[in-house]
């Protein structure tokens, strides 16, 4: 299941931003030779039986995925005859030649405002906007926030209030608005009332932190969900107290338990000390109240020591169907994607500035996971993920790094300035610098994305 969603999306998504190279070099008159979805050893070819006038293009799909081309007449890449010089790239305006190289990106971002519009528009369900513990001393707990109020509305001010449709929604409205201060309207659970929460702009220590975003910056933990234990692993903390699956803890140690996060904390805050403690947990077990001694193990995380029962900790969130109208879901469509394309501008300038750390980079490993994981939630978070991907995909193509789209846009930028082109000499090293540069991103989100998956694990075990 995850090798096909990924195979797909891959294929999908770079049929289309070659698709807008060729289309565009089509209109502009530049002859396409070739017209391929992968690399490497060709599995097939074809041509169309009625080709477009002037064209004798070659279609195949190759051996290797990750990637494709579109090959025009170029008379720098070798002999053409002289009735088709006027329909080799090379010989093109430079407004066509630029036009030609930015359709493939461009292409990717509108094929992203489509699939945004079609998951408003076919409606999925989504995390209900109830929020779970805010982290402890948070700028969301100083402003009032609790365990299980749920957030109906959100602004920059009181005066400027929108509804919240899910707890998707909030997270991604909550990014939007970087550091600046907010307002949110919530209601407790069990209560007709709802209160105004200001939440003070973010500091910039506090924005900026590596390995951190402003929704965690701010102090939101995630969705609420009862304390209530899942699947219960046999031989460990939780088995050998007598624990069972859908056991409610309701106390630890005579402090309530709001919440699956603040049990979670409790269970990981055990493991702090130097010796394994035992806590008493007041629970409920079929609507009987029963008292059970659990002695969480300590575990070591990197530097230090955290708790484990060996448990799964909360039930399902609640979910809310979310979907939008004709007009509507266009326009979320394409404020969603003009606010991807500046969160991964942003997310480029800090890693570039290293206020975030490179291990944020992911690579093929990490997209066939969530692309098997969107897939298994159904269409919606699907297309949701291929919406995101294609966003990337062509915000990455229009950096100005050799060998990418945006490096050629780069090389036209110095023509249009100097009325002539870099020097052959800079064009070649400019392309091995790029190459290079891209190699070393690859490799270096590879290795990423084996560190994330465990992969290394058994070659490099690490101990405490």
């Amino acid at each position: 299941m995850t090798l096909l969603a990924f195979l797909l999306a891959l294929g999908v998504l770079v049929t289309v931003h070659e698709w807008g190279h060729y289309r565009v070099a089509v209109a502009c008159g530049v002859k396409v030779l070739t017209f391929s979805i992968g690399f490497g050893k060709t599995l097939l070819r074809w041509k169309p039986r009625k080709p477009l006038a002037g064209q004798d293009t070659e279609f195949a799909i190759s051996l290797i995925p990750l990637g494709g081309y579109v090959k025009m007449l170029d008379e720098r890449e070798g002999e053409v005859a002289l009735n088709d010089v006027n329909m080799a790239f090379n010989r093109q305006p430079l407004w066509a030649r630029a036009a030609i190289v930015s359709a493939g990106p461009l292409a990717n971002l509108v094929l992203a405002v489509c699939l945004y519009a079609a998951t408003f528009w076919l409606g999925q369900y989504e995390t209900q906007a109830t929020l779970a513990t805010p982290v402890a001393d948070s700028p969301v707990e100083a402003a009032g926030l609790r365990s299980g109020d749920t957030v109906l509305r959100a602004g920059t001010s009181p005066e400027h209030l929108e509804d919240v449709a899910s707890l998707d929604a909030l997270r991604w409205w909550v990014l939007q608005q970087g550091a600046s201060a907010v307002t949110l309207e919530v209601q407790s659970q069990g209560k007709q009332s709802t209160r105004v929460l200001s939440v003070p702009a973010l500091a910039e220590a506090e924005a900026l932190q590596k390995d951190s975003d402003v929704w965690q910056a701010r102090g939101f933990s995630g969705a609420w969900s009862r304390p209530v234990l899942g699947e219960v692993q046999v031989g460990l903390a939780a088995y050998n107290a007598g624990l069972l699956r859908g056991d409610e803890v309701l106390r630890i140690d005579g402090r309530v338990v709001v919440d699956a996060t603040a049990l979670r904390a409790m269970v990981r805050a055990s493991g702090e000390q130097k010796v394994p403690s035992t806590q008493i947990w007041e629970i409920s077990r079929a609507g009987h109240a029963m008292a059970v001694r659990v002695t969480p193990a300590q575990v070591a995380q990197g530097t230090v020591h955290i708790g484990r029962i060996g448990a799964n900790v909360g039930e399902a969130p609640r979910q809310v169907w979310v979907q939008y109208g004709l007009f509507e879901g266009a326009s979320q469509a394409l404020a969603k994607t003009g606010a991807v394309m500046a969160m991964t501008l942003d997310m480029l300038g800090r890693l570039l500035t290293g206020h975030a750390s490179l291990d944020n980079l992911s690579g093929p490993l990490t997209m066939a996971d969530y692309a098997g994981r969107s897939a298994s939630l159904g269409l919606g978070a699907y297309l949701s993920y291929l919406a995101l991907l294609s966003v990337s995909l062509g915000v990455f193509n229009l950096l100005p790094l050799p060998v990418l789209d945006g490096g050629h846009l780069l090389y036209y930028l110095y023509e249009a300035c100097t009325g002539h082109p870099p020097a052959p000499r800079w064009l070649d090293v400019m392309q091995r610098v790029g190459f290079a540069v891209l190699v070393a991103l690859m490799t270096f989100s590879l290795f990423n994305d084996m560190v994330r998956l465990g992969w290394l694990s058994s070659v490099f075990p690490i101990h405490p």
